[in-house]
């Protein structure tokens, strides 16, 4: 993973107040960091290294286009990114990321690579759902969907429900004799 290593950041050798490094990420990046979230983009990420009293502020900007998997359609879907996060970095003993407020790296190292941050940071600004707008979806993957997904009204017994307890009235529906085998287990518990 040698290409990751253009990601470093050396901070034991930080010797300016702040500094600004320029990435342009693209399809090599994402096929490095392999993560199944992100197919593709193409970003401009800036990390704004700050140096403070005991610690370092990485602020990352980062804006562009990822390809991601629609969760409708499963086809290619192109969202836009446009995300401003901050992490705090510090010297210390060991590598420890445990704590949300501070990332601490080995001082014998003193290199923290961002690779990781980008990546993760463009995927948490994507929606939760990434769907087509309507009407661009692959028709042919719904109507495919659409057969596996939607029971036959045949099969299906209406119920009778009373609405204000959530139970069925007292006029019983026969079920199917396994099922009744499995809520006598639950009844049990």
């Amino acid at each position: 993973m040698e290409k990751l290593e253009l990601y470093d950041i050396d901070l034991k050798n930080f010797k300016e107040t702040s500094k600004v490094y320029t990435y342009n990420v693209g399809s090599e990046f994402f096929e490095m960091i392999e993560a199944p979230g992100i197919q593709n983009g193409n970003l401009e990420v800036q990390v704004s290294v700050r140096k403070g009293i005991g610690y370092f502020t990485l602020d990352f900007q980062i804006e562009g286009e990822v390809e991601c998997i629609c969760d409708r359609c499963l086809e290619k879907l192109d969202i836009e990114v446009d995300t401003y996060d901050t992490i705090k970095v510090k010297l210390g003993v060991e590598f420890d990321e445990s704590n949300e407020e501070m990332l601490i790296i080995p001082e014998y190292e003193g290199i923290v690579n961002v690779a990781w941050y980008i990546y993760e940071f463009a995927y948490l600004s994507l929606p939760y759902r990434k769907v087509h707008n309507e009407g661009e979806c692959n028709e042919e993957m719904l109507e495919s969907l659409s057969h596996v997904l939607t029971t036959d009204s045949r099969n299906v017994e209406d119920v009778d429900f009373d609405e204000t307890v959530g139970q069925q009235s007292e006029e019983q529906v026969e079920t199917d004799p396994r099922w009744d085998a499995l809520k006598k287990i639950l009844n049990n518990n």
